[in-house]
């Protein structure tokens, strides 16, 4: 049975690096990195928000696509609203796959402390343009926030997969993943 990976986590904490990690190993497996789908549409570094509700239907219709193939999809996307992941499980379960909902976490000032050092040693276009964001929307109470939320959901999806994802441990994170994944 395929499957739908939602790597759910707060900015900063590892999912786009996991996700690329799990597909490198995984044949067949898609990377749906909706921060990457972002960057194919025009106009995403002025008007992002907007730009992520033009890609979230994309995603969705991705994900069916290659799920109904009968092929496995790792989703890495901070998702702190109900209606958002029950829509991507909502989309698993149509296409005849299993949603398996792991969530990365460390503490919430490392996970701010972590996102601080986002992006210091990479070009990934988006992470900068997110910084941006997340300092207009008041930065360090901004995160805490997001990190305050998604344990909420946490809360509310009891069978969602808690990892510990400490900074610099990218080799023990990525097997405890596959320890659960397997």
């Amino acid at each position: 049975m395929p499957r739908l990976i939602h790597l759910n986590g707060p900015p900063g904490i590892g999912k786009s690096t996991l996700a690329q990690r799990y597909v490198d190993d995984h044949v067949g497996v898609l990377n749906l990195d909706i921060d990457q789908l972002r960057g194919l549409i025009g106009g995403w570094r002025d008007r992002f928000a907007e730009t992520g509700e033009i890609v979230r239907p994309l995603a969705l219709n991705m994900a069916g696509t290659h799920l109904s193939a009968g092929r496995d999809v790792v989703m890495p996307q901070f998702l702190a609203r109900l209606s958002e992941i029950e829509r991507f499980e909502a989309v698993a379960h149509e296409n005849g796959a299993e949603f398996r909902e792991i969530v990365l976490m460390d503490s919430k000032e490392r996970s701010v402390e972590r996102f601080a050092r986002r992006g210091a040693d990479d070009d990934l276009p988006w992470h900068g343009q997110i910084k941006a964001i997340v300092a207009e929307e008041g930065g360090t109470s901004f995160l805490s926030e997001m990190h305050d939320r998604l344990t909420e959901v946490v809360r509310m999806r009891p069978r969602a997969t808690v990892l510990n994802s400490e900074a610099g441990a990218v080799e023990q994170t990525y097997e405890a993943l596959i320890g659960v994944l397997e």
